[in-house]
């Protein structure tokens, strides 16, 4: 796509996935419109990395049927027909074939925050909430050692606000696991309060 070139007004969501913009960028489509993404922080890639290499060890260890993986195509409930988010991380329990273009029912997915991206975070947040397999939602901070989780209580409903953690340990029991936060930031500079 030459410079000049734009960006489609509204997509469906299968266009999308048919969709090659050839710039080199990374897209999710956000109600119908395709949004570019900013490439990660150094941060921000380390803790994608170092959570989904955790939780990917975690569930081999555990001889789980679930799968982490990074930057998974989701597609909310909500206008399922014209968006396509992009966690960081998601976890899904159904089987993976080939060919698939969308996370089949994650259990689980992580976003994490940089002050560029906060508003489109919280946004896709949102959109995940809409998901019926979902049962939690981590955003992981990436200027400062701090989770905000959303689980899904036992009637199935979100709670009004995210659960803080800033120390201790971080339990994701839709996949029971656990990892000390100091733990996870360990290599990132940061320091727990």
């Amino acid at each position: 796509m030459s410079a000049s070139a734009k960006l489609p007004v509204y997509m469906s969501a299968t266009d999308f996935l048919d969709w090659e913009p050839g710039d080199g960028l990374h897209y999710e489509l956000v109600d119908g419109e395709p949004r570019a993404m900013a490439p990660a922080s150094t941060i921000h890639a380390y803790l994608q990395n170092e959570l989904g290499s955790l939780i990917r060890n975690h569930l081999r260890e555990h001889g789980s049927t679930c799968q982490a993986l990074a930057n998974p195509g989701v597609t909310p409930h909500l206008l399922s027909a014209h968006n396509i988010r992009i966690p960081d991380l998601g976890v899904t329990c159904s089987p993976i074939t080939p060919g698939q273009a969308t996370l089949p029912d994650p259990v689980l997915l992580v976003e994490i925050l940089s002050p560029s991206n906060q508003a489109e975070t919280w946004s896709n947040v949102w959109a995940y909430t809409s998901i019926p397999s979902g049962q939690e939602i981590l955003v992981l901070h990436s200027t400062r050692v701090q989770a905000e989780l959303l689980r899904r209580n036992a009637q199935s409903a979100w709670p009004a606000e995210p659960e803080q953690i800033t120390g201790g340990n971080l339990t994701l029991a839709s996949i029971g696991f656990q990892v000390a936060m100091n733990e996870l930031y360990a290599r990132t500079g940061l320091h727990t309060a």
